[in-house]
């Protein structure tokens, strides 16, 4: 099926044709920037941050979205910088990558990759298709779910924020907690089951088991992984447990482009959620556009990731909180300690606590690190006290900055 695009788009397109053609030769002969070394005006200084007067921070959180995901390898950069020099058509660009990224993953046969607009993307157009699969009337009539299945059965300890992007399709989701109660649920209403992966822990049906009452009841089931890459098997590890669609974001530890993420999944789910997505109009995900940049920069992103040394780089960013600790501690009433999350930002991470010799809440000094000069990101324990510190984020040099700092809000509030 082809959505066809509307007949004001068409006549612009030829507008902007014509007008191309008679625009002078030297509007597409301007010398770049690196061949002239040289910019002027915004951001001729070379920071465009401190040109708009908002502080950069290192980050000592993690992956977070709120702080930018994650900082972009240079050889995506330069990729990235390649395809804007380019027009292409974006369906047939998403169908390749795809086909690239699978290839790479060694994907289960019958399964493919859409490229979004983050795992945020990924969820509600992997839904979207689900709902409407190739019916154009249907996609069109999004959110609006009239002859259509209407409900997604979710695990109650698996809500969150994110499940915002599958209400938005229209549906209404129906929590469970045990086995009994997901077999009442289950109804000629039911369009997809839906596991939050970082949850796995907190429900009581687990991750492989979800996946296996899916196959049961014959129902979609979609397993959101977001941040949950390292370990690096997982990008492939819930297709081969039999999940119909898998999340992933692509700004997190694969350092790819913020802006993006990957919808791993069957290939009729897949190819659903991409008429569903931009570039094709009238849908739900018009608004959820993925460029030709970010496409392209998420299959260079995953090739480098796939190449990298997983055991020396947990090694690296251990040794850094290391650092960090052992000056930290020389502090009176100061202690910290090692622990990795189960599942989402599996890296190595280090809570910091202190005694009431120090007269400080961790908001307290959380606020003092981003008040600060280096400005340092610094926020809860993970579900424990104290704070919580990630290392994998930084860049060579800022694990000392960031203990010279917290020595110096320590020993100024030592009692």
């Amino acid at each position: 099926m082809k959505l066809n695009s509307s007949r004001r788009g068409f006549f612009g397109i030829l507008a902007s044709l014509a007008g191309s053609l008679a625009l002078p030769r030297r509007l597409f002969a301007a010398k770049p920037v690196e061949a002239t070394g040289k910019l002027s005006g915004f951001c001729q200084t070379g920071n465009p941050y401190d040109e708009l007067g908002v502080p950069t921070v290192i980050n000592a959180e993690g992956t977070m979205t709120m702080l930018g995901g994650s900082l972009i390898r240079p050889e995506v950069e330069a990729i990235m910088a390649q395809a804007t020099n380019h027009f292409v058509s974006i369906p047939a660009l998403e169908v390749a990558a795809g086909k690239r990224i699978s290839q790479m993953l060694n994907l289960p046969q019958g399964y493919n990759v859409l490229v979004t607009s983050g795992a945020a993307g990924a969820i509600q157009s992997g839904l979207a298709g689900i709902l409407t699969g190739d019916n154009e009337s249907l996609i069109k009539q999004l959110p609006d779910l009239t002859g259509m299945k209407s409900e997604v059965i979710i695990q109650k300890s698996h809500r969150n924020p994110f499940d915002h992007q599958l209400r938005a399709t229209g549906v209404k989701l129906v929590e469970v907690e045990t086995r009994d109660q997901f077999r009442r649920a289950v109804s000629d209403r039911t369009a997809m089951m839906h596991f939050s992966n970082f949850a796995n822990a907190a429900g009581q049906i687990k991750v492989d088991e979800w996946v296996q009452l899916a196959k049961q009841y014959k129902i979609p089931c979609m397993n959101d992984a977001a941040a949950d890459t390292p370990p690096v098997s997982h990008l492939w590890d819930y297709a081969n447990m039999g999940y119909d669609l898998i999340t992933f974001s692509g700004g997190k530890a694969l350092r790819g482009p913020q802006c993006a993420g990957l919808l791993i999944g069957r290939e009729d789910l897949v190819h659903y959620a991409l008429l569903n997505n931009s570039p094709h109009e009238d849908t739900l995900g018009r608004g959820q556009k993925v460029g030709k940049e970010e496409i392209v920069g998420m299959i260079k992103a995953l090739e480098l990731y796939l190449s990298e040394d997983h055991d020396a780089l947990a090694k690296e960013w251990q040794q850094r909180l290391e650092n960090v600790s052992k000056q930290i501690t020389k502090v009176s009433g100061v202690n910290t300690e090692f622990f990795t999350p189960d599942i989402a930002n599996h890296v190595p991470h280090m809570r910091i606590t202190w005694d009431a010799k120090i007269a400080l809440t961790p908001q307290q000094v959380s606020q003092s690190l981003r008040n600060g000069t280096p400005s340092i990101a610094m926020g809860g324990g993970e579900g424990r006290p104290g704070l919580a510190m990630c290392s994998f984020m930084l860049k060579p040099g800022e694990d000392q900055l960031i203990a010279e700092q917290l020595v110096k809000v320590f020993r100024g509030q030592s009692a």
